[in-house]
């Protein structure tokens, strides 16, 4: 396979953006190699600059939910786009798109749209502390919740790649408000809360934790999460950017039962465009401007074309759609498992719907010291011989691999075959 042109384009980038990359991961830096260059994609394939076809399981890091250039989708596109790009003036397709996700996700009755999960988390936040008027944040190891400063210490997703334990430019004292603690851990969570209670105004949590490979949540630790925020009258924040319409219609809060008192949406919500959203119950949400004192606006927020892209999305997510997500994913989980263990390669697998984390290693994948425990190292190869089967994989052994509604069963099962060759590659 050749990569000729994404070499010399990855060259001429590297001179004029940071990294030649517009996000960090993109970079290839913990799997070697040269960033490829996609030119488009459709259905379950995208196409580099030159012409190699790959099965897509980055998915546009979730959001291709429907795969790539999905024609419902297209068609709104385009007639949104013929009426006009933007108008920083409300619009119909953003009422209908914020009644359908209000309807939708049990928590929310009000909904503020952003252009990032980045902007609904840290306005998420803002809003939790004048809520309750503190200022402490209990949080995750190894969950990532954007790039504003608070969240990025002890974060997944790109700090986890680059081995960073925090991000320079973040002031000590901003640090100093936010209370990490590990994922799944109760005990820990109920100490963080016996210390620190009257000053904790939010705590906030992937609820299936997408940013150290996949994490699932074990049994009664949201529930303890939940119970502890109440008793504490600190702020629930679920963090639902990644799960939100992934791993059920009304997100990870609808699979699981739990009611947090703000949600963050992105991702699938914006169809394939920079969509980001937050939303609470009334009380909660009447706190913002112009309703209330905390201000937050954004020129673009709401933006006509993104917004018909989310509308169109969600419109063909029905049970259907779930089902069959749901059989494609069983299926390359179990695919990957057979394949691994005829290799003598000892892997472990999490899934939660069409969400797929693959760890190098046989013990047991519950936090992200446990991630960060396996063989990780082994990806990097095993992600290059995937590359040479025409498989896209994301960059980095901390990342998810996402399934779309294209991919065929034609899709899977070369995928397992491909897996197949490239586990026998890897190192014992």
């Amino acid at each position: 396979m050749k990569t000729t042109l994404s070499e010399d384009l990855y060259e001429r980038a590297a001179r004029v953006m940071v990294g030649g990359v517009s996000s960090p991961v993109r970079a290839f830096k913990a799997v070697g190699g040269t960033p490829i260059f996609m030119a488009s994609g459709r259905g379950s394939t995208i196409r580099d600059v030159d012409g190699n076809a790959y099965i897509d399981y980055v998915c546009s890091w979730g959001p291709m939910i429907l795969g790539h250039s999905n024609p419902a989708v297209v068609k709104a596109v385009l007639a949104a786009v013929k009426r006009g790009t933007s108008f920083g003036a409300p619009t119909v397709p953003e009422l209908r798109l914020a009644e359908k996700v209000c309807s939708a996700i049990p928590s929310m009755e009000k909904v503020r749209f952003v252009n990032s999960g980045t902007e609904a988390t840290m306005s998420a936040l803002r809003l939790a502390r004048a809520y309750t008027s503190r200022t402490k944040l209990l949080k995750f190891d190894g969950c990532y919740h954007g790039h504003a400063d608070p969240f990025l210490t002890h974060a997944g997703s790109g700090l986890a790649t680059l081995d960073l334990p925090s991000s320079g430019g973040v002031p000590g004292y901003i640090g100093a408000d936010a209370i990490t603690v590990p994922y799944n851990d109760v005990p820990a969570v109920e100490n963080a809360f016996r210390l620190h209670g009257p000053e904790i105004a939010a705590a906030i949590v992937e609820p299936v934790a997408g940013n150290m490979g996949v994490v699932v949540p074990e049994p009664g630790f949201l529930e303890a999460v939940r119970k502890l925020c109440t008793q504490h009258g600190s702020l629930l924040i679920f963090d639902e950017v990644i799960t939100g319409f992934r791993v059920a219609p009304g997100g990870a809060q609808k699979l699981y039962g739990i009611r947090p008192d703000i949600t963050c949406l992105g991702k699938i919500i914006g169809g394939g465009f920079p969509v980001g959203a937050y939303g609470a119950r009334r009380e909660v949400m009447q706190m913002v401007a112009p309703e209330g004192p905390v201000y937050q606006a954004g020129t673009l927020a709401g933006n006509p074309v993104a917004m018909a892209a989310g509308l169109a999305t969600l419109s063909l997510l029905d049970q259907e759609t779930y089902r069959r997500l749901e059989d494609r994913s069983a299926r390359l989980e179990e695919g990957l498992k057979h394949e691994a263990a005829s290799a003598g390669l000892q892997i472990r697998i999490n899934r939660v719907g069409s969400m797929v984390g693959l760890f190098f290693g046989s013990k047991e994948v519950r936090n992200f010291e446990a991630a960060k425990g396996t063989r990780f190292k082994l990806y990097a190869g095993f992600h290059r011989s995937m590359l040479e089967e025409g498989v896209y994989l994301p960059p980095s052994a901390f990342e998810t691999l996402f399934v779309s509604a294209a991919h065929t069963g034609g899709d899977i099962d070369r995928t397992i075959e491909s897996a197949g060759r490239a586990f026998r590659k890897v190192p014992r």
